[in-house]
């Protein structure tokens, strides 16, 4: 082996680590996340960009086998580590803890059940422990069948990217929060040239005003047969109708025809009320 390290160019090394999280994609995430959530995360405005420079790349030769790097909030850290590069673990921990971005002296690494190897070593460097949460996944073995409640439609592409704007911005209730809507929508151009989008796949349910209320993204990854769904979110004075359930069927029959066998989600009990089931282990480790 020839094992080098330098750290991430963002506007170079993009398309490999996309690449190189795909190779190593596994649905537990025993290798790291998806490669949609590095890229859906770079491409949002919700991401701070300011420290991208201290994500660091492993190689062995010119093959990529690791990296840290962070999402959001900027002190925790991720870790991609390849199959049969487990000896990098020690080494990457101790690269998180000394150079990547901490506040007020504090960062949490994060590192899914199934990583061991990162496990073991964030262990032996003294890191515990805070909480975890089991993320759930559906499964397209069994159909994914919701109906739609009266009053709602599916709304028809091209989608209106203000509406989709405005209700992320209400279901994720910003406007409780911080106020009204105020007609930004630069920020989705970002996501809508991503290099992997696939918004064309996306839902949006409308009512009978002609309003946006419940949104579904998806980010279809083939070479892993993975519908990665990203965001979800339902206007407030729309939840507990089944919007969300009948979003989740409608990808259901979207993406399972060009080969999805599974569909990720989140660790909220809705999930479970559509059929998923835990399969990935979130840990946030402190020290």
């Amino acid at each position: 082996m020839n094992i080098t390290h330098r750290q991430y160019r963002l506007l170079s090394d993009h398309m490999a680590v996309y690449r190189f999280m795909t190779e190593i994609y596994e649905r537990d995430w025993r290798n790291g996340v998806p490669a949609p959530f590095m890229e859906y995360a770079l491409c949002s405005d919700w991401m701070d960009k300011s420290f991208v420079y201290r994500n660091r790349l492993w190689f062995d030769g010119e093959q990529i086998v690791a990296l840290v790097f962070y999402e959001n909030p900027v002190t925790d850290i991720y870790f991609s580590l390849r199959p049969g590069y487990e000896f990098l673990a020690e080494e990457m921990i101790a690269y998180a803890e000394s150079d990547m971005p901490k506040e007020n002296g504090r960062q949490r690494l994060v590192i899914f059940g199934a990583q061991t190897a990162l496990v073991e070593a964030a262990k032996k460097a003294g890191w515990r422990k805070e909480f975890g949460y089991w993320e759930k996944v559906r499964d397209f073995g069994e159909p994914l069948e919701r109906a739609l409640p009266e009053g709602y439609h599916f709304a028809q592409a091209p989608l209106d990217v203000a509406k989709c704007s405005e209700c992320c911005w209400k279901g994720f209730d910003h406007e409780a929060e911080e106020g009204p809507w105020d007609g930004d929508i630069e920020y989705a151009g970002a996501l809508l040239t991503a290099p992997h989008s696939t918004a064309d796949l996306t839902v949006a349910i409308e009512n009978e005003a002609g309003e946006y209320v419940c949104y579904a993204g998806m980010w279809w990854t083939p070479e892993n047969q993975l519908a990665y769904m990203e965001p979800l979110c339902t206007v407030p004075a729309h939840r507990r109708k089944g919007l969300a359930a009948a979003a989740m069927a409608e990808l259901y029959r979207r993406t399972k025809p060009l080969g999805a066998t599974h569909m990720t989600g989140g660790g909220d009990p809705f999930y479970d009320k559509v059929g998923f089931k835990p399969e990935i282990e979130w840990i946030f480790w402190v020290k």
